[in-house]
């Protein structure tokens, strides 16, 4: 993928506090909750909702104790409605507008490079650019009746950015069909072709996200981030080089302790103590 511009850093006290004006952040036992947190606007993807996500998946990558993301939606019905409208029609010059629009794709990119596996809790409808959002992330289950789909062409916009997401998880024939008539696939269909891993009763859909995550945690965080970068770094390699670069990291994954820890607990019928190194 190519990458994206730069875009201006996220407040530092954000960080710090974990504490962001349109998110509920929360972490335990590893897992890292991310839920968006604009139910007025329907979670639309706002400058300020998007810097507030940028800055607390950053803060979920460099902190040791994360090991899983989870975005979530506090929304009763819809994970987000993509981008602002308001923001589209703003009055502000182009270049400004043209710096503003690289802090979704460098979303995009950071949680491809984010080292630790990522789910999309789709609570809710997932339209526009949010669709971007949970395909860019490394699972995602979808609860039971919602939909997903990319909408902009019906008011006279395009779903640029997705693009780049969608061309990457279904073939082109469904990608144009979802873009050029912006309709909803329901949650049933998005699984068949590709756009979700799993979709579960509304009743089970907590428990079934939280098992995923709880399994993703007891992983070796060390190998899930060689494991995860591979995949990212990868994905657009041609075929030679692409083995070249995987029997380059196997190598590496040979030299770590917790390779070696986990086939030792193994045959010894134990559960692995990873060490991180």
């Amino acid at each position: 993928m190519p990458r994206s511009p730069s875009v201006r850093p996220p407040s530092t006290e954000c960080e710090d506090s974990l504490s962001y004006e349109t998110l509920d952040v929360a972490v335990t036992d590893g897992v890292a909750s991310i839920a968006l947190d604009q139910p007025d606007t329907r979670n639309a993807l706002s400058d300020e909702l998007l810097r507030d996500l940028h800055a607390a998946l950053t803060a979920a990558r460099d902190d040791e104790e994360v090991r899983v993301v989870v975005l979530r939606s506090t929304h009763a019905k819809v994970f987000s409605s993509g981008a602002s409208l308001s923001g589209f029609a703003a009055a502000v010059p182009l270049v400004r507008k043209h710096e503003e629009i690289a802090l979704l794709p460098s979303i995009f990119e950071l949680l491809g490079t984010l080292g630790k596996p990522s789910i999309c809790a789709a609570g809710g409808h997932v339209l526009a650019g949010a669709v971007g959002l949970a395909l860019a992330c490394d699972l995602v289950i979808a609860k039971e009746g919602i939909g997903i789909g990319t909408p902009e062409v019906n008011i006279g916009a395009f779903p640029f950015m997705v693009t780049a997401m969608l061309e990457r998880e279904i073939g082109r024939k469904r990608m144009a069909e979802l873009m050029l008539l912006g309709e909803r696939v329901d949650a049933t269909e998005a699984e068949r072709i590709g756009l979700v891993n799993k979709v579960v009763p509304a009743a089970e859909f907590d428990a079934a996200v939280d098992a995923w995550a709880s399994a993703l945690a007891a992983k070796s965080p060390l190998l899930m981030k060689l494991g995860k970068d591979a995949m990212y770094e990868e994905q657009d390699l041609g075929f030679e080089s692409s083995l070249a670069y995987l029997r380059s990291q196997l190598t590496l994954a040979f030299s770590t302790d917790d390779l070696r820890e986990g086939v030792a607990a193994f045959f010894d019928k134990r559960e692995p103590v990873w060490k991180g190194r």
